[in-house]
């Protein structure tokens, strides 16, 4: 049993007895262990006074010396994680960057499928837009620019989701086309061009397959696609 219910008072009422802390300490060994923040604040014996009493003093400086060792653990992934949003960050202002400078759709489209992968660190960059009516094509004529079944944006990302995010998978031939053979994790984003716009989404995709994990943030990647949807509204001429 651990000492999580400590006495707060004596048999008759007034303060504790050096006996019955010991009493009580005795009948709960763990209580120490349970309540480390007091290890700070005790006085430790200098050395052993006899064959029964415990070197507190060692056992304090270890329980102070784990609980640093956590600490600095703790700290130390916490920068790493910072030092990685932070690299994500650039790469996306990068990319965002690389996108204002499209002098036409045509060369946004190429920016976004053949430039992008290296600036964000993945492999692939696709775009695919939905099908609408039978009549529209079942392939784009753009390289990295995929067409979708009607309603194949709410059956990858989810229906009221705007981003997926998955490792260890293997890529869709849809999304991915002929990169879809290295492709392990992906990052996909919804697109909303405007009301007369087909819905869309945009891909990356990385051979590591631990590139984009499910709990990972994503507003940087919403980032982009809002970012991108604006440059597909103002080269088309699509009303928001």
């Amino acid at each position: 049993m651990s000492g999580k219910t400590t006495p707060a008072a004596g048999k008759d009422g007034g303060e504790l007895t050096a006996e019955e802390v010991a009493t009580y300490l005795r009948r709960h060994p763990d209580f120490l262990g349970d309540h480390t923040e007091l290890l700070e604040i005790l006085t430790p014996p200098s050395e052993r006074t006899g064959a029964n009493v415990h070197d507190m003093q060692q056992f304090m400086a270890r329980r102070l010396g784990d609980e640093v060792t956590r600490l600095r653990g703790q700290l130390g992934e916490l920068i790493d994680t910072g030092r990685a949003n932070m690299t994500v960050q650039s790469q996306v202002h990068g990319a965002v960057l690389a996108l204002l400078e499209a002098r036409s759709f045509e060369h946004l489209i190429y920016l976004l499928t053949e430039e992008l992968a290296p600036i964000l660190d993945v492999d692939a960059v696709t775009i695919c837009v939905e099908r609408v009516g039978d009549e529209a094509p079942n392939r784009a004529r753009t390289a990295g620019v995929y067409v979708l079944e009607p309603h194949g944006v709410d059956s990858r990302i989810g229906q009221g989701h705007d981003v997926l995010l998955a490792n260890d998978i293997p890529a869709d031939p849809d999304v991915f086309g002929p990169a879809a053979g290295i492709v392990r994790s992906q990052a996909l984003a919804r697109l909303r061009c405007g009301k007369r716009a087909p819905s869309g989404l945009i891909a990356f995709g990385a051979r590591d397959r631990n590139k984009f994990q499910p709990e990972q943030g994503a507003d940087l990647l919403v980032f982009l696609a809002r970012a991108l949807e604006r440059q597909i509204q103002g080269w088309l001429n699509l009303p928001s």
